[in-house]
């Protein structure tokens, strides 16, 4: 340590005297006599408590009982599209945990998360002030989740803490609010962004579920809730989660049933029951200070208060004491499974659209062939005879969306990826439809990302009625073998363009089922958007409880079930790989594949 250098001696005592003498460690030369003594003594402090000194750098919020402040927080940019990072205090040695809360809307995160912060710093339930992290009192209707992005809360620890350790909090929006699933979409992408990003969250030492109480049974929604939040995570998690019931009396809380009913991972107690912590929030911020002022009822009143606040107390020392205790979990299998959800959906949106026009292409090519039968006589004698047929043609949709990015290959006139988040062409590598080598996993020629480009219309494909004379059906083919042929070979040709186009649409259908078995392998619970008879329970929720918006939210159900059916057809899809391997002989392939693509005809109602 030179002269300019400082050290500090944190964690002294007030009023106290401490004798202070420095020696010098050299390492390899060794360590230097101890110095003189020298004999300090610290001051009074001028706040006894750090629930006190908070209150004077707290700004205040209110003139009711009790007072209310709110911390003084940092803004950190951390640069992650839909998140945001604030930090409270001074960043110090010692160790942090991680906990991350989900639920649905109207379950109490936020409060619960002040309940906490006021728990740490030590406010007490005499003291006439309480503090706030957020301010949940926005005006937005308690039908809409009151947080809209995912925030990180960094608690840095001071001396008075509650806990021996700093705390970050994630705080995510709530899910199954009015809004639907385009918005639970939106908060996955969210969180995956969060858990991938340089400046973001790596790992989590716990995973929190906040939930009401009295939930005796979960509804469609709620049920929705549970397995859409356990989607999201890797099955390395399910030990880590924790149930946070809020809205709890003193008896065991129904929901606990409900839980173990719906079948949810985490650990359990003796009696069979999820590992939980009770809390009601309604004591947090009650009045404390009118003791005796309203009669008996009043007092009854303070007296319930006064006991939820020790429960919760209780609950948050319980809690904390097993969060210090919880083995930290890094996050990759997590990532893994957020990239893989994410590569699926890109595929079956892309999947979706080649799949009908590859049936179309393949009913063209049939429908020609049969007609081209039908007319051999005339059409020998006759090359410019022309029959109607329909024709599979690429068009182009403008995109009106303001905003809106598109991924479009220019070798497959193809929509890749639509709505895509990367607007510059040079970065299209990063593009959710490409894999690791840049190259995509979408359009039919998984042509590499280079070629890929972000444009102002996206391609559909539509069937347009053509006239064609033998000449020109031969003059496609010809050109393409360079070879002169008869009727006879271009009906044999084009049955070799029929195995074709079920060979391409098997792989694509394989490629995405390599994505779920991964999926299945590796996440906590399935998507339960890409289950139809899930989505069908969700629809008959919705119908039977008729909440405000309904019906928009039923038509996006019925959306999003029609891709739910073809990823499901996909995953059922009759372990064809091994079947392949298995056969030997290719007219069996060949069958086995015409059998896939039959079922997949079905679907589509081909």
């Amino acid at each position: 340590m030179t002269t300019a250098e400082e050290a500090i001696i944190s964690g002294l005592q007030s009023e106290t005297g401490y004798a202070v003498r420095v020696r010098c460690d050299c390492g390899v030369d060794g360590k230097s006599k101890e110095s003189i003594t020298v004999n300090v003594s610290t001051t009074k402090r001028e706040f006894a408590r750090l629930a006190e000194y908070l209150k004077h750098i707290s700004k205040e919020t209110n003139s009711n009982q009790p007072l209310i402040y709110k911390l003084p927080l940092e803004e950190e940019d951390v640069d992650i599209d839909g998140c945001r990072k604030f930090n409270f205090g001074k960043e110090g040695m010692r160790q942090n945990r991680t906990i991350m809360l989900l639920g649905a809307t109207g379950s109490g995160k936020s409060t619960l998360i002040n309940g906490m912060i006021n728990y740490i710093v030590g406010v007490e339930w005499n003291d006439h002030f309480r503090f706030k992290l957020i301010d949940e009192d926005q005006s937005k209707s308690q039908a809409h989740s009151q947080t809209s992005e995912v925030t990180v809360y960094k608690i840095n620890h001071q001396d008075g803490f509650k806990t021996p350790f700093s705390l970050t909090v994630v705080d995510t929006p709530g899910f199954g609010d009015t809004r639907g699933v385009a918005r639970d979409k939106e908060i996955t992408e969210q969180i995956r962004r969060l858990f991938t990003s340089i400046n973001g969250v790596s790992e989590l030492d716990a995973v929190c579920f906040v939930t009401q109480a009295s939930l005796a049974r979960l509804t469609a929604t709620q049920r929705y809730v549970f397995d859409s939040v356990l989607s999201i995570f890797g099955k390395d998690v399910a030990e880590n989660i924790q149930m946070l019931v809020t809205f709890a009396d003193g008896k065991q809380p129904p929901v606990l049933e409900a839980i173990n009913i719906a079948e949810v991972p985490c650990p359990k107690n003796d009696l069979g029951f999820p590992v939980h912590f009770k809390f009601n929030n309604s004591a947090l911020f009650a009045d404390n200070q009118g003791h005796g002022l309203g009669g008996e009822d009043s007092d009854e009143e303070d007296n319930f208060d006064e006991m939820f606040w020790k429960m919760g107390i209780k609950s948050m020392e319980k809690f904390f004491t097993a969060l210090g205790k919880m083995k930290t979990k890094s996050l990759l299998m997590t990532q893994e499974v957020l990239k893989e959800r994410k590569h699926l959906e890109t595929a079956i949106e892309g999947l979706q659209p080649q799949v009908k026009a590859g049936l179309a292409k393949l009913e063209e090519i049939k429908t020609t062939q049969q007609k081209i039968k039908d007319h051999e006589t005339v059409m020998t004698s006759n090359e410019n005879f022309e029959i109607e047929v329909d024709v599979t043609k690429p068009v182009q949709i403008q995109i009106t969306e303001k905003g809106a990015y598109i991924t479009n290959c220019q070798i497959c006139s193809t929509t890749c990826h639509y709505p895509c988040a990367i607007a510059n062409d040079n970065e299209k590598r990063g593009c959710a439809s490409m894999d690791g080598a840049g190259m995509c996993t979408v359009c039919p020629g998984k042509c590499i990302w280079r070629v890929h480009f972000n444009q102002t219309y996206r391609w559909e494909y539509v069937k347009v009625k053509e006239k064609q004379t033998l000449k020109e059906l031969k003059h496609k083919y010809e050109k393409a073998s360079q070879e002169k042929m008869t009727i006879q070979e271009l009906i044999q040709r084009q049955e070799e363009e029929i195995g074709h186009l079920q060979d391409v649409m098997v792989g694509l259908m394989d490629r995405s089922a390599q994505s779920i078995t991964r999926l299945q392998e590796i996440s906590l619970r399935p998507n339960p958007l890409t289950t139809p008879e899930y989505i069908d329970m969700m629809i008959q929720g919705e119908e039977s409880e008729a909440k405000e918006g309904y019906q928009a939210r039923i038509q996006s159900l019925e959306a999003v079930k029609e891709r739910a059916t073809l990823i499901s057809k996909v995953a059922k899809r009759d372990r064809l790989t091994k079947t392949e391997e298995e056969l030997s002989e290719e007219t069996q392939e060949r069958k086995e594949k015409k059998g896939l693509v039959k079922k997949i005809a079905n679907f589509f109602g081909y």
